[in-house]
């Protein structure tokens, strides 16, 4: 049962917060703790939280040699999907979730950055976390690797490149290839390191601000929905 128990952010960079999702857990009445694995921060027992969300960053997933943590974040994700734990993970945080379920994950096509959409499958559109958006959902792209969807998961998502954008796997794990939880700060600490030509532009971003608020806000609450019902 993980109704009224912390939740833990896992934070991979600097530039890479929780953004949108503080004030959606602060308005859902979850308390949350951010741990930065990239300053050598300590993860709890995934028996102890009530939900995880695992960030993005620049690295890859097999970029263990630089970042041992990485190792160590798939095996507490594959603890936490044992443990019955609400897991999202976003970017670099659906790769790994991607990976410690035992799916493959490797370099993209091409790189897929800025503001777009993807498409919902037809799982993705009676999704309860994606499906109320409709057939396409605004988006942030920032990723050049992709993975495979894990045996036994449900794929939500695809764009033109990018076939897997998003997977269910259970009834309360989630892996987002893409970015919602981009807000102001984010954006401006990122600005500088995008590719020459590309902008995040404002109208833009503001259409994938509120489909961040609104899709993280539904899976806080089919979380919490579902450790009060368990």
């Amino acid at each position: 049962m993980t109704a009224g128990r912390p939740w833990v952010v896992a934070q991979h960079a600097p530039d890479e917060g929780p953004g949108l999702l503080a004030p959606v857990l602060g308005h859902a009445g979850v308390t949350a703790q951010v741990v930065r694995l990239d300053a050598g921060e300590e993860l709890p027992a995934p028996r102890t939280l009530g939900g995880i969300v695992v960030l993005g960053g620049a690295m890859g997933v097999h970029d263990t040699a630089d970042h041992p943590w990485l190792a160590v974040e798939r095996r507490w994700l594959a603890d936490a999907v044992a443990d019955d734990v609400p897991v999202l993970g976003v970017c670099l945080g659906a790769q790994q979730l991607a990976a410690a379920l035992g799916a493959s994950v490797r370099t993209g096509p091409a790189p897929e950055i800025g503001v777009g959409e993807v498409q919902l499958t037809d799982a993705g559109r009676d999704d309860p976390v994606l499906g109320p958006e409709g057939e396409r959902l605004a988006v942030l792209h920032w990723h050049g690797d992709t993975f495979d969807v894990p045996d036994g998961a449900t794929r939500l998502a695809a764009s033109d490149d990018y076939p897997n954008q998003a997977f269910r796997y259970g009834t309360a794990v989630y892996g987002l290839q893409f970015h919602l939880e981009v807000d102001d700060a984010m954006a401006r600490a990122w600005a500088p390191d995008l590719p020459a030509g590309v902008v995040l532009e404002a109208g833009g971003r503001r259409r994938v601000e509120a489909v961040g608020r609104r899709v993280l806000g539904r899976f806080v609450s089919l979380a919490l929905g579902r450790a009060a019902g368990s």
